[in-house]
């Protein structure tokens, strides 16, 4: 389950990445300098201890190797050139890129490639587990899935019926050349605004990455496909709520707290209610130290 996870984060950070594949690294300069391939350092997980894995890639030793055997099929290359990429070298590549969010060319020298070639692999591995994305990043719908994270919600913040929390984050990007403006966030850089829903766990279950820094929440909400999907066959409370913050319209299906409380069980409710969808914001928070791609301009 944690490897589930943590999964699911890096997912996350790779939809980001996919949505800005304009200013990230599809179109980086293909022209970095040749690097001898006897210079090149060690990415084999068996050259670092778990520890160092961790440090350096995010990943301990059991979970990158659950990561290879996931992308086997989407990175192997058909060639038997000396020269060509294992599929873990090509995985922690892209994950020491998630990690520091460096330039390509620093991560290049790293690893002794030139940062073309780091382009194309942080490239290939991004596509590969967007490719993967809905086995790690799915809605729950059968009964046995929304019945246990109701429990975990009320088990951790005493809220019933509570299935998902929803919030939005800012990732900085790189200024666009077309509609700039409309990038420019209301702290003032540029970035993606991203929906995401997580679970009691902090596991995401939803992302929309699709829109421009400047779009409300509550837009961002409106035109995706979960607000569709929850007008369609949300039937009641036995389906759970979400919980979001007072950027959203309360509805039949998303709690938002009272915007002015006065009597005593509105201001519990708003306590409650605040506490239990913290979750979604620590996530976010625990999501961009580990991947600090995540805070870079991508």
């Amino acid at each position: 389950m944690q490897s589930c996870c943590w999964i699911s984060f890096l997912i996350f950070g790779v939809a980001v990445a996919v949505s800005a594949r304009t200013f990230a690294c599809g179109n980086i300069a293909q022209n970095g300098c040749f690097v001898n391939a006897t210079t090149r350092t060690q990415t084999g997980q068996s050259f670092y201890n778990d520890d160092e894995l961790r440090r350096r890639y995010r990943f301990g030793k059991d979970s990158i190797a659950y990561l290879c055997n996931l992308l086997q099929d989407r990175l192997i290359r058909p060639t038997n050139k000396a020269t060509t990429l294992t599929v873990e070298q090509q995985v922690c590549i892209a994950l020491r890129y998630y990690a520091s969010g460096s330039f390509l060319q620093v991560i290049g020298y790293t690893f002794g490639y030139d940062k073309g070639t780091v382009s194309r692999v942080v490239s290939d591995v991004t596509d590969a587990l967007i490719g993967i994305k809905d086995n790690f990043v799915s809605w729950p719908t059968d009964v046995d899935s929304i019945n246990r994270i109701k429990c975990g919600f009320y088990r951790q913040s005493n809220f019933q019926n509570v299935l998902e929390c929803i919030d939005c984050t800012h990732v900085r990007i790189q200024a666009p050349s077309d509609d700039e403006s409309s990038y420019v966030n209301r702290k003032g850089y540029h970035s993606i605004n991203v929906q995401a829903v997580c679970n009691f766990e902090g596991r995401f279950t939803n992302i929309f990455a699709n829109w421009q820094g400047s779009t409300h929440d509550s837009h961002i909400f409106n035109t995706s496909t979960l607000s569709n999907y929850l007008q369609t066959y949300h039937k009641g409370l036995i389906y759970g709520v979400i919980l979001g913050d007072s950027g959203y319209a309360c509805r039949p299906y998303l709690l938002t707290p009272y915007a002015n409380p006065t009597e005593r069980h509105q201001q519990r409710f708003n306590g409650c209610h605040a506490s239990t969808r913290s979750v979604i914001e620590r996530t976010f928070g625990i999501l961009k130290r580990r991947f600090h791609v995540l805070y870079s301009e991508v």
